[in-house]
């Protein structure tokens, strides 16, 4: 099992088979995350072969982590395999 945790909770799992890997990152399908958690946050960034990002926060036991999961709502043809998945980072431990 893939499991994201941050604030000793776990906030994402998933088989991991049904996770992918881009960059280094494991990325989990949207229906992983346990959505109680994630707030969506007005952060964007680019990635030139990716596409444009958009964030959540999360929060877990009245803490935030700003900015701790990405994830490409729309991706260029290159990334059409991580449309919607999510990823972490900022903090969150990634179990595979």
């Amino acid at each position: 099992m893939a499991r994201a945790i941050w604030n000793d909770t776990v906030i994402a799992e998933v088989p991991t088979e049904k996770c992918e890997v881009v960059e280094g990152n494991l990325y989990f399908p949207a229906d992983a995350i346990k959505k109680e958690y994630f707030k969506p946050a007005e952060t964007h960034s680019v990635c030139p072969w990716k596409g444009t990002a958009s964030y959540y926060n999360v929060e877990v036991n009245g803490k935030t982590n700003s900015d701790a999961a990405w994830y490409y709502p729309a991706p260029k043809d290159a990334a059409k395999n991580i449309t919607g998945f999510v990823a972490f980072w900022h903090g969150v431990k990634v179990e595979k």
